[in-house]
């Protein structure tokens, strides 16, 4: 701006001054007054330098300075506005972190309560399944073993019932009574001695300890009444059975 001016006062220094154009009525005025007119001022170059500029009459410079200063200050407001407009979106976006992560957590626990329960379910289902089969085998073991011991009974009859007619047949010089007597105390130790002999070919006593305590009172007995009826005879027999008979 400094320049057009200072461009505009050395152009007008250097022009020629303007000569005023009279009416006739001024012409008239003029020529009837007794003062010469005055000649116009001619304008000098340091008049026009010395004239106001644009920038000290408007003061644009302090108005840029201010301008720029409300500007900054105006910035700094607008982003501790801005931080502050964030505040709630930060405080929500927080919210929802915790939100979420107590929702987690509860679903992992309702779950591994659920999976909790659903263990002990199972357990005492398999538990229950468990003892039914073990009873369902014990019976079949039962109804097996019955089944077996009934076909089994038959042979063992036929089998002790051959030897005692053998032995009775080797002891017939005694008395009918006796005889009868002999003949039913071999019975029962023919029948100890084969029950000892199935026990030990099918090794039944080794299952448990109540089988083993079995066979091992089976073969004591046994052993006792071969050991009477073969020191005492017919005599011990028959008295044996006499006491038997009065119990």
């Amino acid at each position: 701006v400094e320049s057009i001016f200072t461009t505009a006062s050395s152009s007008v220094a250097h022009l020629p001054t303007p000569i005023p154009t009279m009416t006739p009525s001024i012409i008239t005025t003029i020529t009837t007054s007794s003062h010469p007119p005055i000649p116009p001022t001619p304008i000098l170059s340091e008049v026009l330098q010395n004239l106001p500029t644009f920038d000290s009459v408007f003061r644009f410079n302090e108005r840029l300075k201010s301008l720029e200063a409300s500007f900054s200050e105006y910035r700094q407001t607008n982003s501790f506005a801005e931080a502050v407009s964030n505040i709630p979106g930060i405080v929500h976006q927080y919210m929802n972190q915790q939100m979420h992560e107590a929702v987690r957590v509860a679903v992992q626990i309702q779950t591994d309560r659920l999976h909790d329960s659903y263990q002990r379910e199972n357990d005492e289902f398999l538990k229950t399944i468990d003892e039914n089969m073990k009873r369902i085998i014990k019976e079949q073991v039962k109804s097996q073993a019955k089944d077996q011991v009934s076909r089994i009974l038959p042979r063992i009859e036929q089998s002790v019932n051959a030897q005692l007619k053998s032995k009775v047949l080797t002891k017939s010089s005694h008395s009918s009574r006796t005889s009868y007597a002999v003949a039913a105390d071999l019975t029962e130790i023919e029948l100890k001695k084969i029950l000892i002999e199935k026990m030990e070919g099918n090794k039944s006593i080794r299952r448990s300890d109540e089988q083993r305590n079995l066979y091992k009172a089976l073969v004591d007995a046994y052993e006792a009444d071969k050991t009477i009826l073969e020191s005492y005879g017919d005599t011990a027999i028959l008295k044996r059975r006499r006491e038997d008979n009065d119990d």
